[in-house]
């Protein structure tokens, strides 16, 4: 029997939305329809789904083609024993809820049936507060029984993808510290991506923006074309059990031909970085993963011609970035087996992203460094070839033999002069007498290079020629000054066209004129500023022009600037321009000296291509 109680039945309503999902039901087995009916009337009445069964077979009829959260199983059945049902259940359905229910006040059996796992136990006959609070509690301990192994599975889950990313992250940093080479580095990304033994994305984009930020241009993708190339490719894999530094290993090689088809794709992908509209421009400018799924992106238009290329209309973007500045985007997806990508799947990416734009920026850095000791080395070995062109003075060949001994009968004392006021200066701490051995010490050092120079034109002006290119001698002795342009902040630009004329030239004279021409550039240029070095090709002569953005020479000095000894300088000699126009028509060619358009000065230099007699001194 079951005693009625109406007037607690509100207070003890049970929450069976809480406790139930909405597909779950109640089983009531009992052979006694009265008690059967009156539980599933409570149980109806306060939301639950009630099924009846008056025997083992119904009940079983039940488990098997509904989702049953808890048994009342009354232990005296018509068919079987309600003991035996219990173990049977309590291996079978683990999250199953079951509440023993019989006639019998006997402790033993009650204590029985705990042990073999029923959740609790109800004699008759059963007050429905008693009930109430039964079936509540069994209910309760179900879903916290339910909820624990889900939340055990996803701390498993959790555990098992820190582990995974840690272990992905030590194959990774194994791979990156192994190469610098930028296309190397990207293959690892991607092999990381869509390897076994890495994320596991059917295919993977990835795309940077060139040099100058212009556009985002596709570099390298992996991945299968079709289902059947997939399985190939994946089944060669497991057949030689390779793993993920074996395709890294292999993959220049034996796999790159399996990706024919999304390099391809991958390469026609070209958007200018002005394209603020295009989702790829903008996931790279948020700096946000973005999720495209069936051509939809939220907020994000997605532009037909992308799913088209892709042939896929469902993907995620996310961007590569360093601290200064965005570097690209990788496109991933489940093009060959459609499988949904998860948050898990997003979130391990961006880890992984972050990790990859690192690896790039280090690339990035190191291909900078390169460059900049490939300078350095061009710097030290121009410096070390033209020392002695750059000690020298202006050479003119005007003052003969007689210069020669003039500077020899005249070097000696001057020499001596500067020297014994700079030591003197050295040991004296009377400013007034300081003053004085500063001016011996510039004056004679003033005369010891104009007789360094004068000593120079006593060289005859006969040229060692040899065919050669002469873009490369312009190159260097550019270079020559690198430090010190860095030093006084001049930017340099060398416009230069590809094709490398081969002029017949005296090497080192034609350098020597170069440095001059650059050295007025710089000189001219004290707050900083500009060096623009280009080269016309012409078919019968080469145009070098050096452009500064400097003070400029005023047009009544323009005239004089070639005369020997005329300078506008504080210090020198003026003889470098003039030293420029003899070695220039050595050579039958020209130059000339004129106010550019930007500013400053344009010295420009003329030198046939055609080889002709050259003049002899």
């Amino acid at each position: 029997m079951v005693e009625l109680l109406t007037l607690k039945d509100d207070q003890t309503a049970l929450p069976a939305l809480q406790l139930l999902s909405a597909d779950e039901v109640v089983v009531i087995v009992d052979d006694s329809p009265e008690i059967v009916l009156l539980l599933s009337h409570y149980l109806s009445k306060h939301g639950f789904t009630v099924l009846q069964a008056g025997s083992a077979k119904e009940l079983y009829s039940h488990l098997e083609h509904e989702k049953v959260a808890l048994v009342l199983l009354d232990i005296g059945l018509p068919d079987r024993n309600g003991t035996d049902i219990l173990q049977d259940l309590v291996s079978r359905y683990p999250d199953l809820g079951i509440i023993m229910v019989t006639g019998s006040i006997d402790l033993q059996m009650a204590l029985d049936c705990l042990r073999h796992g029923a959740d609790d136990y109800l004699t008759k006959p059963v007050s429905l507060e008693q009930f109430n609070h039964t079936v509540r509690n069994t209910l309760k301990k179900r879903r916290l029984a339910i909820d624990n192994r889900a939340f055990q599975r996803e701390l498993e889950a959790t555990n098992y993808r820190t582990q995974f990313l840690h272990q992905l992250t030590q194959k990774m940093n194994s791979a990156y510290l192994s190469t610098v080479e930028l296309t190397d580095i990207l293959q690892a990304i991607l092999v990381g991506i869509t390897s076994e033994e890495g994320l596991q994305f059917n295919r993977a984009f990835l795309a940077l923006f060139d040099e100058n930020g212009a556009f985002l241009q596709g570099r390298l993708a992996i991945g299968p074309s079709s289902r059947e190339d997939a399985g190939r490719v994946w089944n060669a894999i497991k057949e030689k059990d390779l793993h993920f530094q074996d395709i890294l290993t292999h993959l220049r090689t034996e796999y790159r031909d399996k990706d024919v088809e999304v390099n391809r794709i991958v390469r026609s992908l070209k958007i200018p970085a002005s394209d603020h509209e295009h989702i790829l421009i903008q996931a790279a400018l948020q700096r946000t993963s973005i999720i495209v799924s069936h051509g939809k992106a939220g907020d994000f238009p997605v532009a037909h011609e992308l799913l088209e290329l892709l042939n896929e209309d469902s993907f995620v973007i996310v961007p590569l970035y360093s601290p200064s500045k965005s570097l690209g985007v990788i496109i991933v997806d489940n093009f060959i087996t459609g499988k949904a990508i998860s948050s898990d799947d997003i979130n391990a990416l961006e880890i992984f992203a972050s990790q990859a734009s690192l690896a790039i920026e280090h690339s990035h850095l190191y291909e900078d460094m390169l460059k900049k000791i490939e300078e350095l080395e061009v710097i030290t070995q121009e410096l070390e070839r033209s020392k002695d062109l750059l000690v020298e003075a202006e050479k003119y060949s005007a003052m003969g033999q007689m210069s020669a001994q003039l500077v020899h009968a005249i070097r000696n004392p001057i020499t001596s002069i500067g020297g014994t006021a700079r030591l003197l200066a050295k040991k004296s701490d009377d400013p007034y007498t300081l003053n004085f051995l500063n001016i011996i010490t510039k004056e004679a050092a003033k005369i010891e290079a104009t007789l360094e120079d004068l000593f120079g034109f006593v060289e005859d002006g006969e040229l060692n020629v040899i065919e050669q290119p002469i873009y490369p001698i312009l190159r260097r002795s550019v270079m020559v000054f690198y430090t010190t342009m860095k030093k006084y902040n001049i930017a340099y630009v060398l416009d230069l066209p590809e094709e490398d004329p081969i002029i017949a030239v005296d090497g080192a004279r034609i350098r020597q004129a170069f440095l001059h021409l650059i050295r007025n550039a710089i000189e001219a240029m004290p707050e900083g500023g500009k060096l623009k070095v280009s080269g016309i090709n012409h078919p019968d002569s080469v145009h070098i022009t050096i452009n500064d953005t400097g003070l400029g020479i005023p047009e009544a000095a323009l005239r004089r600037v070639s005369d020997p000894f005329y300078t506008t300088k504080v210090y020198g000699t003026g003889m470098g321009l003039t030293l420029v126009e003899r070695i220039v028509a050595l050579h039958n060619g020209g130059f000339h000296l004129k106010p550019s358009p930007d500013g400053g000065m344009a010295a420009t230099v003329v030198l046939p291509r055609i080889a002709l007699p050259l003049p002899q001194a």
